[in-house]
């Protein structure tokens, strides 16, 4: 977590202002490794840029239909997220960091970090969030109809480093990490112990830890970090 207070050069990117932050709350900055996405960035906005994922552009367009999309902000999605959300899960796997603003205070923590305590940062507004762009990912999920949330859905990200993020949604009030380790190794087994208790009235904990660990295989697959074989 990084905080400053009353500083006078801007953390992103060095300019010097009141509040110590660069704040293009409606614009997105291409980064040679990174986008940093402004909070009023809209949904839609969002997937005409040509440096998104394509896997993220998937779970953006699970998130919501067109005329949503145009109306709702990253930043609104984010903090109204539940544990059905593609679109908080996907910016999850990806180690999305936020950073959060209240009156001359700036904040940033990750995105892991601010979801389940949401209630704890309601004095404080999202202001931007930033995404790796040079990885691996991969969306695969299970719903009942195309209109429909999913039911299970899983994100996978991995750097050239290895390093591996599994993250899944469809259940509960936020998304989970499955993984995050150095290899893929395991990763399948995790994802079905994080939903093996993960039953309500839409379906049985056994149905989605089992789909938990599919979805995992083909996003691993996808990515390279499994054989197809397995």
């Amino acid at each position: 977590m990084k905080k400053q207070q009353n500083s006078r050069n801007c953390f992103v990117c060095g300019v010097e202002n009141e509040f110590g932050l660069h704040l293009e709350l409606d614009a997105v900055k291409v980064g040679v490794r990174t986008l940093s996405i402004g909070a009023n960035v809209r949904l839609q906005d969002l997937l005409k840029v040509t440096q998104i994922l394509p896997a993220l552009s998937q779970a953006i367009r699970h998130e919501e239909t067109c005329n949503p999309r145009q109306m709702l902000s990253v930043a609104d999605t984010i903090v109204a997220a539940d544990g059905r959300s593609p679109f908080a899960t996907a910016m999850l796997a990806l180690d999305t960091r936020l950073i959060l603003m209240h009156e001359s205070a700036a904040e940033q923590v990750y995105l892991g970090d601010f979801l389940p305590l949401r209630s704890e940062w309601s004095q404080y507004l999202i202001a931007q969030v930033t995404i790796p762009s040079n990885v691996k990912m991969a969306y695969h999920y299970i719903d009942r109809s195309p209109a429909d949330l999913p039911i299970v859905c899983a994100a996978a990200v991995q750097w050239h480093s290895g390093r591996t993020r599994i993250a899944l949604g469809g259940y509960g009030h936020s998304p989970l990490m499955a993984m995050d380790g150095r290899k893929s190794d395991g990763a399948e087994i995790a994802a079905r112990d994080a939903y093996s208790e993960a039953g309500d009235q839409s379906a049985s904990a056994e149905y989605r830890a089992d789909a938990a660990a599919t979805m995992t295989r083909r996003c691993l697959q996808e990515i390279g970090g499994i054989s197809a074989e397995i």
